[in-house]
């Protein structure tokens, strides 16, 4: 099974793509697409939506894997945060893929085993179990793996 993780930024929106062969993962591409903050909204959401398409279509994940919401104070953030995962969403749905959907919560207990882990150790679980020489970089590539490892251990599916 092949799965495309995504934490869904408007600056920046993370992506990760891992497989499961049998038991063993491995990361097969990982990165961030970026927007500038002087662009109009709908140019950077385009953005996000285009660059997640052509992840999708390059790589060919059969299922993808988005994180929630984190509910911010910030009633802009959140808003502009909502906005890129509908986009991301949308790019996964119209790309054919199953979506699923996790909490921070509930990627942190899939990948450490803890829901309360801080970001460092989900960054190094993810190293190990992606069996990588170093922490993937930038926080958000790290972070749409481990949403994409999150999907693999919570609902596996046989292929």
């Amino acid at each position: 099974m092949r799965v495309i993780g995504i934490d869904p930024g408007t600056a920046v929106t993370g992506y990760g793509v891992v497989e499961a062969i049998g038991n063993r993962l491995q990361a097969v591409a990982y990165g961030v697409i970026r927007t500038r903050s002087n662009l109009p909204a709908a140019t950077r959401l385009d953005k996000i939506y285009s660059g997640l398409r052509e992840v999708i279509a390059e790589h060919k994940p059969q299922v993808a894997s988005v994180e929630k919401l984190f509910v911010s104070r910030n009633p802009a953030v959140a808003l502009a945060v909502g906005q890129a995962r509908g986009v991301s969403l949308l790019a996964a749905a119209n790309s054919g893929l199953e979506v699923a959907e996790f909490s921070a919560l509930e990627v942190k207990q899939a990948v450490v085993g803890y829901g309360k882990a801080d970001k460092t150790q989900v960054q190094q679980m993810v190293k190990v179990l992606l069996g990588l020489s170093e922490v993937p970089r930038p926080d958000d590539a790290a972070d749409a793996l481990a949403v994409a490892i999150c999907r693999i251990h919570t609902a596996p599916i046989e292929g």
